[in-house]
């Protein structure tokens, strides 16, 4: 048997291969320390397009989490394809000691868009993936300060590198690899809908800002040394809307109250933008809804629409210059790669051609109007909000408050499981979980979802909900 017709051979056997025999192999060979093995069935997904995911069996799963806000612009999205593909064949590797066109026209663009949003002259500087870029952005602020102990919320999420863990809330990242840097102190969020003081929304006048501030009125709370008002801590890290705690919209004017704080004491403010930037809530930051300007930016995830994994951080001048951040303070093999910052030029040709800023709010608006319907018919839907196409379905017991994850959990593997009887067609229904007890849908579908496709996601959430009120 010649060399050729082994490969032909194998490549066929390959290809037949049938996805029983290919979650055998999976179960045998790939580590199970992603977060594959979260859902109760395990999907093999074939091919996309638009919203739609289609598994080896053609069944067609309605995305309404497009990788964690990472797909923004649709999957096979042809302008950006056609991008990467054109790059591929002209420069589609280059060491990130040289310089290229797309990387300084990337960075101008990125630079010059926050510049004119808040008024601000800065710089870029690119990574891979983002946890990478919140490890260069405490690098930044560790050598703008001199001081590495931050501040972070509860319920925020920075990454699973060991540093970004670290002002990360949740312990379960921490619990088997214990600690490798300075661990954040954690402040509770404005979560009006579970306050942690109990407080009421209307009549509670910022009580949770008030508690943060009340840290800097005595040197006993381990915060400041008041004979000269400096602080210990170097830096508030945040998400103006929170994404794994559960897509939470904080009232207007919280961060502008905290700015003031944090400026008093010389606090940097680091704005975590991986996955609320580009558009996801209306705006092309997040921050930008709460008037507040933010001394660094995070970002990732949708810069290229999940084609090459390029992040990077965004600073103020003061704090990026060459003068105090020079060759060499931080580095990435494969940061600002050609193909990563050609997508990433292409979503911001893309966002300049459109108009995200009216048709976002306005779909996410419809979609909203929508679930709010669907609220008043299950009392299940606790908690019904959202800020432009990032929404949240907080689900609870019947009396709309208690927690329910065992029905979200069966909720989510109905919408996996492909047997969603809608319009006479089998579908499923893509769906992610955050929040603070798992019980919160986080969606955020593709910013080109139709009115249609957005009521077939309310109709496929229905079935699915009802179905597994009847199992409960």
């Amino acid at each position: 048997m010649t060399e050729k017709v082994k490969e032909c051979k194998e490549q066929k056997a390959q290809d037949n291969i049938n996805q029983q025999d290919l979650l055998g192999l999976e179960e045998r060979y790939c580590s199970w320390g992603d977060t594959v093995h979260y859902a109760e069935k395990l999907n093999i997904f074939k091919s996309s397009e638009g919203s739609f995911l289609y598994d080896n069996q053609g069944t067609e799963f309605l995305d309404l989490q497009m990788w964690y806000s990472a797909v923004n612009f649709g999957y096979r999205n042809k302008q950006l394809n056609a991008a990467l593909k054109k790059q591929i064949d002209i420069l589609p590797q280059l060491a990130c000691q040289y310089l290229h066109e797309e990387k300084i026209l990337l960075a101008a663009k990125l630079a010059q868009k926050s510049e004119r949003t808040f008024e601000e002259k800065g710089r870029i500087h690119f990574n891979v993936g983002g946890s990478s870029a919140l490890e260069d952005s405490m690098k930044l602020v560790r050598n703008n300060t001199g001081r590495s102990l931050v501040f972070a919320f509860m319920g925020g999420y920075h990454g699973r590198t060991l540093a970004a863990s670290a002002i990360t809330s949740s312990f379960r990242y921490r619990e088997r690899f214990g600690h490798f840097g300075d661990r954040a102190m954690f402040v509770p969020y404005p979560y009006c809908f579970r306050c942690p003081y109990d407080k009421k929304k209307d009549f509670c006048d910022f009580y949770c800002l008030k508690q943060f501030e009340r840290l800097f009125e005595t040197e006993y709370h381990a915060v400041v040394n008041k004979k000269n008002n400096k602080c210990e801590f170097s830096a508030f890290y945040v998400e103006a809307i929170q994404g794994t705690g559960g897509y939470i919209v904080p009232p207007q004017e919280y961060f502008s109250g905290l700015k003031d704080i944090l400026d008093k004491y010389g606090i940097l403010l680091v704005d975590d933008e991986i996955q609320m930037g580009f558009f996801r809530t209306g705006k092309f930051w997040s921050i930008e809804h709460f008037n507040v300007t933010p001394d660094i930016i995070v970002f990732g995830k949708a810069l290229t629409n999940g084609l090459n994994p390029i992040s990077g951080v965004w600073a103020k001048e003061r704090l990026i210059s060459p003068d105090v951040f020079p060759p060499g303070s931080t580095h990435a093999t494969f940061s600002a790669n050609p193909l990563g910052t050609a997508a990433g030029l292409a979503v911001m040709k893309l966002i300049e051609e459109s108009d995200f800023a009216t048709s976002v709010p306005r779909k996410g608006q419809y979609f909203l109007a929508q679930l709010k319907k669907l609220q008043k018919k299950y009392p299940q839907m606790g908690d019904v909000d959202g800020l432009g196409l990032a929404l949240r379905i907080e689900i609870c017991e019947k009396d709309g408050y208690t927690p329910n994850k065992e029905l979200t959990d069966k909720i989510v593997n109905l919408g996996l499981s492909g047997n969603l009887n809608v319009g006479g067609k089998r579908r499923g229904l893509v769906l992610d979980v955050g929040g603070y007890y798992k019980n919160v849908f986080t969606l955020a579908p593709s910013f080109y979802i139709t009115e249609k496709e957005i009521d077939l996601g309310v109709d496929l959430f229905e079935e699915a909900l009802k179905t597994a009120l009847k199992k409960s």
